[in-house]
Formats: structure tokens, C-alpha cells, sequence
């Protein structure tokens, strides 16, 4: 979902009182990517060597049948793009109804086209979140997720007004969530949250053992449904909405578990979380858990001014961050952006290198029906077409291709990026706390040309870069001995 919810908001609060169906990749991580597949360790997103893993990236959702991220076109030049400009990860749209167009009937050439584009991106050391999208629940009320059969809105008036307006003023819509949340029986007489816990678990078996997909995300923006207004309060939050989506995870979290014993697994926090409303999420019982969360400023989705955004930027990240550490889960920014207000792009980005937390920006493309952009979301405008000239948003690029550390033989203490100088620092000490790393294990740091054109000047203490000069990937090692290691990158 793109930054028109947001508009809806702050307009709300001024108006209103199975088997495997294809085989793991078998392109390797790239040899200054992350060793696959990723874990975690508390906070921190790790690959197989210990290392802490930083992701940056951005969304590709197709919200149209055939819902296919490589549907718009989307392939082998666009991922080498993404890897030339520093990124590193892909959200990737997985929607319902062309998982389960029927009640218990699985689509796997569907997934197999899924697949695809996950080995599309791993070819160019790009590792993909795969995202149960929703926007509005389904077609019906002007969106897509949920399959037909899946919807039961009682006869309820339908008033066709768009996104967002329909989450706030739409009763057909409203009853829709509102059965989807009391796991309603289907047609078939099994509850909507079954089949899509079953769904889920379908999808995770037959990705599988696949180390292009470091993640599953049970459900993009969860939707509180007729009591939405009650959890639009920065004090008290949404207790009970939030109690609803716990048990819920809890139900979908073991069922994908028990389908894929490792993939890391992220949950979302109710929608309006993304306006600087706290969570009251519980804690979900497993070993490889993620919490993603979006952020969108609503007064920059209605009057285009970065007015208060920085603070309700920083209030969301502040919060996500400190549920992330009480819960001992790794977090990550699945969606921001959606704008060509590139001084708000870039006080997220501040924001998240603040808080060592990575990040997938909306979108990739544009032409989205749930969007308060539909074109300035995009950073390439066609797909279709070579992402080069004018088909690319060179200005968002520039902001959105800043360095950042991507593998870290040790445990970072900060990070940041400004007026071109990029600074690191990092303790040798692994993040599970079993020693130190030795001297030769490698930090990655991305530093593309699109930052440094005319290359790059870099000093370390406490260790040595080893890469190329002006290498788009910078690699450092510790000196042996070395308890922490700095890094500084300028022009």
C-alpha cells in the first residue's frame, strides 16, 4: 500500500468523532553477498557465517491478474540494474486469490512464476521477501488480495470510493474484515483464517529450502475493520485489534513453521501503526521470526509538505525499534516512500541508519491502483522497457543508493551517509556473542557509482580495505587483534 492510506488518515481524524513445485536455485550468493540462507540473532539479521546481513531494497507487486511480479515486464536487466545501484532485496507480491483461486485449490504454476523472478534476482545476489499483499481486501471494493469466495460483506452498501477511502467509509468492506477476523466459515464451511493459514503453509513448502527467499510476510497492512476509529489514538493504541492479529500470527506462524523449518517469518503490526501509533502486539513463539512495518506521513500524502514528517517518521521507527529489542527480533522497513519528495526519502533512510534497521522502498514501478502516486512512487517508470535514460528516476535513485553496510563481520554500533561521506563502525564481536571474528572475515560496504562517479576515498582503523579501487562493493577486514573497526568513505 502506498501513501494515499495515509492521506485517508489524517483526513479521518479531522472528519470524524504442500510439496515443492520447484527446485531451489542454483545460483550461489554472490561472492560480496551474504552467505545463504539468512537467520537472525536478536536484533539482527545474520547469514551462515554470523555476520550481520543489512538489507536495502524495494517493492514489486503486480495487483492485477495474473498478479505475476515479472507480469509488467520486470526481469534479468531490471535485477542487474538493482545490483549495479547497490540494492541488495526484493519484496515481491504473493496474493491470495491466484493462490487459492478455489477453496483447497493450489495454483503452482503460479508459484512457479514466483519462483522465477526469485532466480531472476538471486542470479544478481538480490534476496527476496515474499509479501501475502492486500490492498482493500479484493476487487470488489477496489482492490486485491482476498479471492472471491473469500469475501462476505452481508449485503452491506458498497460505495466504490477508492483507496483509501473505502477502508474508512465502506460497510461492505468493513464487514468483509470484520469476517475475516472472527474466521468466518467459508463456502466449504472452514474458516477464512484456516484457508489462509493453509495457503501460507502451501507457499512455504514449495519454497522450501530455496536461499534466494529470506523471508515470508504473513500479511501486508493488516486492516482493523469497524473499529478502526478506535485504534486511531496515540495514547491507548488498539488493544483488541491487536490481540485479534496476535492470535492470528500465532495460527499462521506454526502452520508456515511447520511446512519450512527456517525461512524467517515477519508480521506486520495493524495498519495505522505506520501513522506513529504503538503496538500492542504479543510476543509470537518462534525461533525465526522478523517485525516489519511500514511508514508513510500523512501530512506529506495530503498537502505534498514535509511539514511534521520527521518527527511521525522517527515516532514510527522509534517504535518499531523498541518492539524489535523487547521481543528479541530483527526489523525491517518493508515499505516507505512512495513519493518524489526526496528530503522525505531521505530522513526515513536517516532514520533507519539511526536505528541499524534495513529497508525495502515503494515502489519499483508505478501505475499502482492503491497509491496516492501511482507514478511518482516509481523509480523505473516501464519495466518494460530498459532501466536506463529517461525510463529511470535519476534524482530518487541518487537518494535511494546511498552506502550502506551490507555484511558485517562483527556487530555494528552506527552507521550514516551525508553530504557524501559515509561513516561505519563496528565491534569484531560476533553478534551471538561467541567470540570474535578472525582478522580475514570480510565487511561488505556499498558504495555504487551512482554515488561516487568519480570514485571514492576510503579510510579504515582497526583494519584494511582489500577490494579494488573504487570497487562498487567495498570489503574490509579487521587487524588482527582489533576490537572495533571505523570506516570512513568520502568523494
Amino acid at each position: 500500500m502506498a501513501g494515499l492510506l495515509a492521506a485517508g488518515l489524517l483526513i479521518a481524524a479531522l472528519t470524524t468523532d504442500a510439496s515443492s513445485v520447484v527446485a531451489p536455485p542454483a545460483a550461489p550468493a554472490a561472492p560480496t553477498g551474504p552467505t545463504l540462507p539468512l537467520g537472525h540473532v536478536g536484533r539482527w539479521m545474520t547469514d551462515t557465517d554470523g555476520r550481520v546481513v543489512v538489507l536495502h531494497g524495494l517493492n514489486q507487486v503486480y495487483k492485477v491478474p495474473p498478479y505475476e511480479p515479472s507480469a509488467d515486464g520486470f526481469g534479468d536487466d531490471d535485477a542487474a540494474f538493482l545490483q549495479a545501484s547497490g540494492f541488495n532485496a526484493m519484496r515481491l507480491g504473493v496474493i491470495w486469490a491466484a493462490v487459492e483461486p478455489q477453496p483447497l485449490t493450489y495454483d503452482d504454476n503460479y508459484l512457479a512464476s514466483i519462483a522465477q523472478t526469485v532466480a531472476t534476482l538471486a542470479a544478481h545476489g538480490i534476496v527476496s521477501l515474499l509479501d501475502f499483499h492486500q490492498d482493500l481486501y479484493n476487487e470488489a471494493f477496489q482492490g486485491e488480495g482476498a479471492p472471491a469466495w473469500a469475501v462476505q460483506s452481508a449485503g452491506l452498501p458498497n460505495p466504490q470510493l477508492g483507496f483509501p477511502g473505502n477502508y474508512f467509509a465502506n460497510p461492505a468492506e468493513e464487514h468483509a474484515w470484520h469476517a475475516f477476523w472472527r474466521d468466518a466459515p467459508a463456502p466449504d464451511g472452514i474458516g477464512l483464517q484456516d484457508h489462509y493459514t493453509r495457503a501460507w503453509a502451501h507457499v512455504a513448502s514449495a519454497f522450501r529450502g530455496n536461499p534466494g527467499v529470506f523471508g515470508y510476510e504473513v500479511l501486508n497492512e493488516p486492516w482493523p475493520g469497524f473499529i478502526w476509529e478506535g485504534c486511531f489514538n496515540p495514547v491507548l493504541g488498539c488493544p483488541l485489534q491487536d490481540h485479534k492479529l496476535t492470535e492470528f500470527y500465532r495460527k499462521v506462524v506454526p502452520a508456515i513453521r511447520a511446512a519450512d523449518p527456517t525461512t524467517l517469518v515477519f508480521f506486520e503490526p495493524n495498519t495505522l501503526f505506520d501513522e506513529g501509533i504503538h503496538t500492542d502486539l504479543g510476543h509470537i513463539v518462534d525461533p525465526s521470526t522478523g517485525f516489519s512495518f511500514h511508514d508513510y506521513c500523512a501530512i506529506e500524502a495530503v498537502l505534498h509538505k514535509n511539514i511534521t514528517c520527521r518527527f511521525e517518521d522517527g515516532l514510527t521507527i522509534t517504535n518499531a525499534s523498541l518492539y524489535a529489542d523487547f521481543n528479541h527480533v530483527p526489523p525491517l522497513l518493508t515499505e516507505f516512500g512512495a513519493t518524489n519528495d526526496l528530503n522525505n526519502l531521505a530522513e526515513v533512510m536517516r532514520h533507519t541508519d539511526r536505528h541499524r534497521m534495513g529497508w525495502l522502498e515503494w515502489a519499483y514501478t508505478g501505475n499502482d491502483k492503491t497509491s496516492s502516486s501511482p507514478n511518482d512512487q516509481a523509480l523505473v517508470f516501464d519495466p518494460s522497457q530498459p532501466p536506463t535514460g529517461a525510463n529511470v528516476n535519476a534524482a530518487k535513485l541518487g537518494v535511494l543508493a546511498a552506502p550502506y553496510p551490507q555484511v558485517i563481520a562483527g556487530t555494528p554500533r552506527d552507521w550514516s551517509f551525508r553530504s557524501g561521506v559515509f561513516r561505519l563502525g563496528y565491534s569484531t564481536e560476533r553478534a551471538d556473542r561467541a567470540g570474535r571474528f578472525a582478522p580475514g572475515a570480510q565487511t561488505f560496504i556499498s558504495v555504487p557509482p551512482v554515488e561516487y562517479p568519480n570514485g571514492y576515498h576510503v579510510s579504515v582503523t582497526g583494519g584494511q580495505a582489500v577490494s579494488a579501487p573504487n570497487a562498487p562493493v567495498l570489503t574490509v577486514v579487521a587487524d588482527a587483534g582489533a576490537a572495533t573497526v571505523d570506516v570512513v568513505v568520502t568523494p
